[in-house]
């Protein structure tokens, strides 16, 4: 899982992607008999479980075929594809760049069109994976590896303060109960 939080106006979306683990449990699963569920404050008023596969989150609901979107999903699978014979931290750090890739995903009619009272500079922001705007953009990011072991790390970089040129990174290991 990879993903990142955006400081910025109240009233956005926000979405929490959940799991739980153990056969029987309702909705499509994994082989283990995990389910991964998705919920939001738009969408469906019920969490959704997802069947097994990749999934691309922003800001809006799960899938949104933003350009921005199916660019960093593409950019995720290559670095899980490319980090299958890299260590963990190797392979964190490849995602940590996929999530702070800046290059806009112009044109996109459904950005455009969303944010049609901006000005085009600022609008070209939005339109890349990582947003640096003054009062709006990435402020963290996140990865959670987990092993077929259940051993999970999970690594967050923050950005320190306001300044986008400051951050700091902290990583926690631990293994899921059965």
């Amino acid at each position: 899982v990879a993903g990142h939080q955006h400081a910025g106006q109240a009233g956005g979306t926000y979405q929490l992607p959940a799991a739980t683990a153990g056969p029987g449990r309702p909705g499509p699963s994994t082989e283990k008999g995990d389910v991964i569920c998705y919920y939001g404050n738009r969408g469906e008023r019920e969490p959704v479980a997802l069947a097994p596969g990749t999934y691309g989150l922003s800001n809006a609901l799960l899938e949104t075929p933003w350009r921005k979107l199916c660019f960093g999903k593409r950019l995720f699978l290559e670095a899980v594809e490319r980090g299958q014979a890299l260590p963990k931290d190797a392979l964190a750090a490849q995602l940590l760049d996929v999530l702070n890739n800046e290059e806009a995903q112009l044109p996109d009619p459904a950005i455009e069109d969303q944010g049609r009272e901006y000005v085009q500079p600022i609008l070209s922001k939005y339109a890349a994976v990582c947003v640096r705007c003054p009062d709006y953009g990435t402020r963290t990011n996140t990865v959670i590896l987990v092993d077929a072991d259940g051993h999970v790390t999970f690594t967050e970089r923050s950005m320190l303060g306001t300044d986008p040129s400051c951050w700091e990174t902290s990583t926690h290991e631990f293994r899921l109960q059965s």
